[in-house]
């Protein structure tokens, strides 16, 4: 039986760790079923202390069964600073005159629009993520990375900022994984596979794809 991903917190007597889609209710932020955040405060409080600066329309999308380190945060599009003269400072966030004499400016800013992750991606501890950022299925985010970059599907990157380590797979079994997109199967396929799913070969997962009619076509 798999865990049921309408539940808060899928471990029992564990309250740190938590199924994020049951918890988010900003329509800014879409986060897929399975994915999971682990924190010792403040698990249930990660579209509030993880997603800052989320002023704008910009949307944070998060795939399914995404693991989430402690600390792994998400910087929206609102952070952003008026860079075109002078000065940086958000008059315009103060309101009055200030507001009235800079708005223009600020919405007339280029946005770089919604931050996006795939599924199946794993965020080590306190790792940063910039505004705008599209994060490929099955990446690897290092400990303390700041990702300002998009990042290709299966590849590892860490620093600050975050490069390309190593890619986890050649681009073959890239496309193979890819097509057998295991985490749109069903719950209960994925419960019959997942020792193949963790320790398979994206052949593997290609056949089984296949065989249940499953996957993304070519």
């Amino acid at each position: 039986m798999s865990p049921d991903p309408a539940t808060p917190h899928p471990l029992p007597a564990h309250d740190r760790v938590v199924f994020l889609k049951p918890l988010v209710t900003s329509p800014a932020i879409e986060v897929g079923e399975y994915t999971y955040y682990d924190d010792p405060e403040h698990a249930t409080e990660f579209e509030h202390r993880n997603v800052l600066y989320a002023y704008g329309p910009e949307r944070l999308v998060i795939g399914k069964y995404c693991a989430i380190a402690t600390g792994t945060t998400f910087l929206m599009a609102g952070a952003e600073h008026p860079t075109m003269g002078p000065s940086t400072y958000p008059f315009t966030m103060f309101g009055g005159r200030w507001t009235e004499q800079t708005l223009d400016l600020v919405t007339g800013m280029e946005s770089r629009g919604d931050t996006i992750v795939g599924n199946d991606v794993w965020f080590g501890y306190r790792a940063t993520v910039m505004p705008g950022v599209r994060i490929g299925d099955g990446a690897i985010i290092a400990t303390g990375a700041v990702v300002t970059a998009d990042v290709p599907p299966y590849t590892i990157v860490g620093g600050n900022p975050a490069r390309p380590i190593r890619r986890r797979f050649a681009d073959a079994d890239i496309a193979r994984l890819q097509r057998a997109a295991w985490w749109d199967w069903p719950a209960e396929l994925v419960t019959e596979h997942a020792r193949a799913i963790m320790a398979g070969s994206p052949a593997d997962l290609e056949r089984i794809a296949a065989e249940h009619g499953m996957g993304k076509p070519s």
